[in-house]
């Protein structure tokens, strides 16, 4: 991450459902034929074991012979043939990353993995490759800050958001039929376009929500199904909130003890939690305009993730002395995310009240994501077309769940709600150390994933990984 710039990639879900509906025969996909992967990643050398394609798919499930978009999908070989095991499809997070550029770039996958499976990735709806709107903000009217300041920004934020679909909508034709329910059905024509007669899938982050409601839609066709970084589809939008803010705050409270015993740290010897409270209030007064205290959040947010504690101490160091923070830059495939997740939020006091939920949680870091989620989400038309609800998952083969004890995104209470919810249909392991993202973490978090991927072999109830050193 650049010192002055910072990437907030949120995600989120909440809210009640109904039971799901029962899966439905589709019709024969189109046959994938594959050819050459356009060569259009900065850096990433065009690879023969790399081949792209794309499957035109109907824009909505309930009419198969009306408007189609085209998925791009691309695969990598597996580079040992005689001890290939099948094809494993890896599922992005976000909402917003890109599959197809996670196999081109091939370092999501351990070296057996890449030995014994074809991987097998896509561009989810509205994602790069695959229909992605244009949808520039209106430079006219200014965007209200997070968090909104009063009933003025909270209508403020409601049109600027309204404003920007309308802008989006007529340039993808999917735009308004994102939802990961589309997106999990769309998986499922890829599986039986590949000729594989169960999914094997590794869903990251967001995609943990696409592996969930794919086995719970079609269980019978999983053989193995890895949730890492999990999303929690059951919370309420107050229990949603505040759980990403206590995760965050858990986050931090890691960082100041590692500063507190490590001479690595800049701000070692200092009293951290005061030096950030008053970069905080230098925010408030205005002294980063027009940086505001989120964007000072949002500096831990990102850093966190990796975790890079040296990282963030330096930063930290350098908004005491009076350094803006760098600029919030939000990249969420919204035509997804509010899809996913319904944002009821009806006015200004309600908002408040979830702004103070997410402060009572974290006293330190205030937010959390949770707000921004909200406030992406802001008029959007309700019902949502995927209401959340708790998973009925009855699987054969249990699904494979892995989170960080300290993950300040997709925090360790929604891995243990979501355990809870799947019963003996899940089993998870805990990583006791921090950061989002745990696959390849230690050779203990890699052989987990990998022996249950490659084998089929589950761990011990309650499996944990210790921290890496």
């Amino acid at each position: 991450m650049n010192r002055r710039s910072s990437a907030l990639a949120v995600a989120v879900l909440v809210l009640i459902g109904g039971a799901p509906a029962p899966a439905r025969a589709d019709p024969a996909p189109p046959r994938l034929v594959w050819g050459e992967c356009a060569d259009d990643l900065p850096n990433v050398p065009l690879d023969p074991a790399v081949r792209c394609a794309r499957l035109r798919l109907p824009v909505d499930r309930s009419r198969p012979h009306g408007p189609t978009f085209e998925l791009a999908v691309a695969r990598r070989a597996a580079r040992v043939p005689a001890r290939r095991v099948g094809t494993l499809v890896f599922g992005p997070g976000g909402p917003g990353d890109s599959g197809v550029e996670r196999i081109r770039r091939g370092d999501r996958f351990s070296d057996e993995l890449l030995d014994r499976f074809d991987l097998v990735s896509f561009d989810p709806r509205t994602v790069a490759r695959s229909a992605a709107p244009v949808c520039a903000p209106d430079p006219a009217p200014r965007r209200p800050p997070i968090p909104l300041a009063g009933p003025a920004d909270f209508a403020a934020a409601v049109a600027w958001n309204q404003a920007l679909w309308e802008r989006c909508r007529p340039t993808s034709a999917v735009f308004d039929h994102a939802d990961t329910l589309s997106t999990v059905h769309d998986l499922e024509a890829l599986r039986r376009a590949l000729g594989e007669r169960r999914l094997t899938f590794h869903g990251s982050s967001y995609g943990t929500l696409l592996g969930q409601q794919y086995a719970e839609r079609y269980p019978d066709r999983v053989r193995a199904v890895v949730l890492e970084g999990v999303f929690d589809h059951s919370l309420g939008v107050r229990a949603f909130v505040r759980t990403q803010a206590a995760a965050l705050q858990d986050a931090f409270d890691e960082f100041v003890a590692w500063c507190d015993r490590s001479v690595e740290c800049v701000l070692h010897g200092r009293d951290v939690r005061s030096v950030w409270a008053g970069v905080l209030a230098r925010a408030d007064r205005g002294e980063y305009a027009p940086r505001t205290a989120f964007d000072v959040t949002a500096v831990a947010l990102g850093m966190l993730a990796g975790p890079r504690w040296p990282q963030l101490a330096a930063e930290i160091r350098g908004m005491d002395a009076g350094s803006p923070p760098g600029e919030l830059r939000l990249s969420v495939a919204v035509g997804v995310f509010c899809a996913d997740w319904p944002a009821p939020v009806r006015d200004y006091d309600e908002y408040a009240g979830l702004v103070r939920e997410a402060t009572a949680a974290a006293p330190d870091v205030r937010y959390g994501a949770g707000l921004l989620a909200v406030q992406t989400c802001l008029g959007w038309p309700a019902p949502v077309r995927n209401p959340p609800h708790r998973l009925r998952v009855h699987t054969r083969t249990p699904l494979l769940l892995l989170n960080a004890r300290h993950d300040p995104r997709t925090g360790y209470a929604w891995a243990t709600n979501v355990a809870r919810q799947l019963g003996r249909h899940g089993r998870l392991v805990t990583y006791e150390g921090w950061g989002h993202g745990t696959y390849q973490r230690t050779d203990c978090t890699t052989a987990v994933v990998d022996r249950y991927l490659v084998d089929g072999v589950l761990p011990a109830p309650g499996a944990r990984c210790p921290a890496a050193p």
